[in-house]
């Protein structure tokens, strides 16, 4: 018997296991193979154009068939004199969300854990979670009749108090809060259930060697509760700020007016003016690939440094 096949038998070997595993446990399998195939076919697949970024794209020769154009759509779009205006506006509302709406889920999922009366708690919840399930173009609506120039509620308030009517929609000064407070009321609730399931995991013998001791309840939620769900708090962050460059495309686009351009104009919007509406595909491709560039180098140095600081991260 030659040297080699010991080693070759000693190769098949794993093969073999793993072929036995996969028919003693192919229900498993049978149920990933759908999300696997959305996974390829929805997030995967569509990667392949992001090619058009680099082309100067002609819709009769396809992406492959038209001609290389290099970075000339990246070179275009940060020369351009709207870059730093869909940056500075980009940025803006993102950090303002994430400072605002990032700890806001956080106090609240901490206040709905110390309510007593589980009916109460019920209703809270309902009450919170609702607005969530809501449409944007439903909020958009409410907006507009809550806080429009004529038919506003609040304007009619201030007009009968003898107040100025004020344009909240139309004005830039107001467009980030409008899309960043409305954002928090429609979801601050439903993202309490995230660390109200972390909550409950917290094991119930700290909290009776906690009342041993004489804590109060101020003391529990800074020694117990807030150490408990630190690593949920940790990975939520991560991906926030991974999604930084990300800002939803719905409200700001059914908020966006000729008023409030210089406040609302924004990657996304900007990306769909110029794909959908101007018909540039390739230089629009550039804009949303740098965006997505920009959110994985985020992603990935956020996560690092979670790693060093506190040992939690996504991987």
């Amino acid at each position: 018997m030659s040297v080699s096949e010991p080693v070759t038998l000693e190769k098949t070997k794993p093969k073999k296991a793993v072929i036995k595993k996969i028919k003693r446990h192919w229900q498993f399998y049978l149920l990933i193979l759908l999300p696997i195939a959305l996974l390829i076919t929805f997030k995967y697949y569509p990667m392949y154009g992001a090619l058009l970024a680099f082309k100067n794209y002609n819709i009769v020769k396809g992406i492959t068939g038209s001609p290389w154009a290099g970075f000339k759509h990246f070179q275009y779009f940060f020369e351009g004199p709207y870059f730093w205006l869909i940056l500075k506006n980009t940025l803006g509302i993102s950090l303002y969300g994430l400072l605002v709406g990032f700890p806001i889920p956080i106090i609240f999922a901490l206040a709905l854990n110390e309510i007593g009366r589980a009916s109460f708690k019920k209703f809270v919840q309902l009450v919170t979670y609702a607005p969530h399930f809501i449409s944007t173009v439903i909020v958009v609506s409410m907006l507009s009749l809550l806080l429009g120039p004529q038919v506003g509620v609040v304007n009619n308030l201030l007009a009968a108090f003898g107040f100025e009517k004020i344009n909240f929609i139309g004005e830039p000064a107001y467009f980030k809060s409008l899309v960043v407070w409305s954002d928090v009321w429609q979801n601050a609730g439903y993202g309490a259930i995230i660390y109200l399931a972390a909550l409950a995991g917290i094991d119930p013998t700290l909290y009776e060697a906690a009342k041993v001791d004489g804590a109060s309840r101020w003391q529990k939620i800074i020694h117990v509760d807030i150490p408990g769900i630190l690593p949920t708090i940790i990975i939520l962050l991560i991906l926030g700020v991974g999604n930084i460059m990300s800002v939803g495309f719905e409200k700001v686009y059914l908020l966006q007016n000729s008023m409030n351009a210089d406040s609302s104009e924004i990657i996304a919007t900007y990306v769909y003016r110029a794909g959908l509406l101007n018909g540039n595909v390739s230089y629009a491709t550039a804009v949303g690939l740098f965006n997505s560039v920009c959110n994985l180098i985020l992603l990935v140095s956020v996560n690092s440094l979670a790693k060093r600081v506190t040992k939690n991260s996504l991987w």
